[in-house]
């Protein structure tokens, strides 16, 4: 658990959040999330008190998506608002290379270069929201005003 803590990752995670004035407190999960519903499950939070950070190559630019965990991105309808011709899921390495992070542990934050960031304004109805720290067994709390200010998302419906 200690090296999973001091992963890399993890502390570019913890550092973004103490830059941005929040206070890190990551937590380890003993198993990976790789779903929120999964990470909801080892909390113990509901499904939607999840954020989950979903990268899309946008025309060849990343674009990073806060959603809650139950709802689905209509990436047509995204894609529309964005005017550009198509958000496609992003490949592995293609979110490796813009976050540093690996599907699964993608973080909305402590990235190697800022991505624009939408967030699901729907996640703004919970108190406190989850989101992963960087590595697929970590997790951080935080609440919405939080995330938006940390990431300088820009607030959306997104299904």
């Amino acid at each position: 658990m200690d090296e999973i803590a001091s992963h890399p990752n993890v502390r570019a995670v913890e550092s973004a959040l103490s830059a941005a004035g929040i206070e890190p407190r990551v937590r380890v999960l003993p198993e990976t999330a790789p779903t929120a519903l999964a990470a909801a499950q080892q909390i113990g939070c509901p499904v939607a008190a999840i954020a989950n950070s979903l990268v899309f190559d946008a025309a060849g630019e990343p674009l990073l998506v806060l959603t809650s965990g139950a709802h689905r991105v209509d990436t047509g309808k995204l894609a529309a608002r964005l005017g550009v011709p198509k958000l496609s899921r992003a490949s592995a390495d293609f979110v490796r290379a813009h976050t540093g992070q690996v599907i699964g542990g993608v973080a909305p934050l402590g990235h190697p270069a800022p991505i624009r960031t939408l967030i699901d304004e729907t996640l703004a109805g919970h108190q406190e929201i989850w989101a992963a720290a960087g590595h697929p067994h970590t997790v951080f709390p935080t609440t919405y005003d939080q995330l938006l200010a940390a990431t300088g998302a820009e607030p959306v419906a997104v299904d």
